[in-house]
């Protein structure tokens, strides 16, 4: 599948109607699974609205793009962050379909080895066995970023809800003593760079499935 991701900054007075302009055009695009919704509370750098697009394939994302380009043009945005992206969701069978999206944009630093990166994308890929509160997941290196920062990757996640994400989530070992140690600058370890993105907003479609 391919995923489109847009983190959108715009005027409190013109986002519904900004809301309402790309709600339609999602929902007549071809997309296999979409979501426009607004950001909730603690997101971090992660816009007033999100854009979430998945398609069979990336053809269908590009016979479309250009009119999603148009909207987000629109005066009222002051900002918007996003990537495109190539994978398959990975669902946990045992765990009950959850009712928020995350998505995390990140970039790690340029000289990093591969050895290296691949040590942190697995301590990633095995967070989500730990937390109970997540029930589908999926990382992705983009294809194609938009904003000021080269993101270098996607990490999205289903929750429960929003105090799945910042309890049981956010303060769990596997999270503060594993996979924090990649994040932290003050740590030896450290290869993120630049401010993440944090994002996620309620999600009664489950776009990750």
């Amino acid at each position: 599948m391919y995923s489109v991701t847009r983190l959108i900054d715009v005027s409190e007075s013109d986002r519904d109607r900004v809301r309402g302009d790309l709600q339609r055009l999602a929902q007549g695009c071809g997309a296999v699974r979409h979501l426009v919704a607004p950001t909730l509370a603690s997101s971090r750098n992660g816009g007033d609205l999100l854009l979430h697009l998945r398609f069979d394939d990336a053809a269908e994302w590009g016979a479309v793009a250009a009119e999603f380009d148009a909207a987000l043009a629109d005066p009222a945005i002051t900002r918007v962050n996003g990537v495109g992206y190539q994978g398959v969701p990975v669902g946990i069978a045992d765990r009950t379909l959850g009712g928020v999206y995350r998505t995390l944009l990140l970039r790690v630093a340029p000289d990093t080895g591969a050895e290296v990166l691949s040590e942190f994308e697995a301590d990633l890929q095995r967070l989500p066995g730990y937390v109970s509160t997540i029930s589908a997941w999926q990382l992705s290196r983009p294809e194609h970023t938009v904003g000021a920062t080269p993101w270098t990757h996607v990490f999205e996640q289903e929750f429960s809800d929003a105090d799945g994400i910042m309890g049981p989530y956010l303060m769990h070992p596997i999270h503060w003593a594993v996979v924090d140690q990649w994040f932290d600058p003050e740590c030896p370890n450290s290869i993120v760079r630049e401010r993440v993105c944090h994002s996620f907003c309620l999600d009664p479609g489950h776009v990750l499935r």
